[in-house]
């Protein structure tokens, strides 16, 4: 007999089904005898149930019973699956890598340890690999470094040992090399002073040594000639003081005064 949802959802909640959408049979589930004990310890359709393809209801179900997770790893529904995967403990889950959808394989990046994590980064979805890029070890990177998605090079450009970001300083995507441009060292960022985006220019233009300043003082970005005003010494201020930018001479005025420097 098919046991219709209880009160115990909230009013306007959703109403409780399985994930093909049929009324939920509790007779038909494993853990029936759970139905019934209150609390923790057991199931409650509409409030903590594996069987219902409401997410919430079902992580609450597993939160509940962790012990259970492993059970249902290989379950026809993804949310079930995806959800066990957190719960289980991480020698059942190498296992899964191979899972067909990406929110169950989302979950193993976040949990699997590294020697397994290393198998996932060709996965087909670009999410998946951002999250292996988040958690993998720095000495492992470099083999995501011609990842054909820019999002999990920005990633890998965050997280790179410093000594090997120059492999990344000619990446094709802007964003890219901006994150490479936070953090590259001398003389490395020198290869980013005639970077073709002004966005990068002006990341070098505020990591630059001030004696190099004068290679960006007249770039033709003012935003990058106004960062430069703001680092640049004296003497290459005085030759700044024509620009054609009426908000960069201001800036190049304001630190000569504040320098006590001679200015027209």
């Amino acid at each position: 007999m098919m046991s219709l949802p209880t009160a115990r959802a909230p009013a306007g909640d959703i109403v409780a089904m399985d994930w093909q959408g049929a009324a939920i049979d509790c007779q038909a589930c494993p853990y029936v005898a759970l139905k019934g004990i209150e609390g923790p310890g057991g199931c409650e359709i509409g409030h903590a149930c594996m069987q219902d393809g409401y997410a919430r209801r079902i992580d609450r179900f597993f939160r509940w019973h962790p012990d259970l997770a492993k059970e249902q790893l290989a379950h026809p529904y993804f949310e079930v699956r995806a959800i066990a995967a957190r719960y289980a403990d991480v020698f059942h889950l190498p296992g899964m890598i191979a899972d067909p959808d990406e929110t169950v394989r989302l979950q193993l990046a976040l949990r699997l340890p590294q020697r397994s994590l290393l198998k996932m980064r060709d996965d087909p979805h670009r999410e998946v690999r951002i999250r292996v890029a988040q958690r993998l070890e720095a000495e492992q990177l470099p083999s995501m470094v011609q990842d054909p998605d820019y999002g999990v090079r920005q990633w890998v450009a965050r997280r790179l040992t410093v000594a090997l970001l120059p492999l990344m300083a000619s990446d094709p995507e802007s964003q890219v090399r901006q994150e490479v441009a936070q953090r590259i060292e001398m003389p490395a960022l020198l290869r980013l002073v005639d970077d073709r985006a002004p966005e990068v220019r002006r990341i070098v233009a505020q990591r630059l040594p001030m004696g190099l300043l004068d290679r960006l003082a007249f770039d033709e970005d003012l935003l990058v000639r106004w960062e430069v005003s703001q680092r640049a010494q004296p003497d290459l201020l005085q030759r700044m003081q024509d620009d054609p930018d009426t908000e960069v001479r201001a800036a190049v005025h304001q630190r000569l005064y504040d320098t006590g420097a001679p200015h027209g």
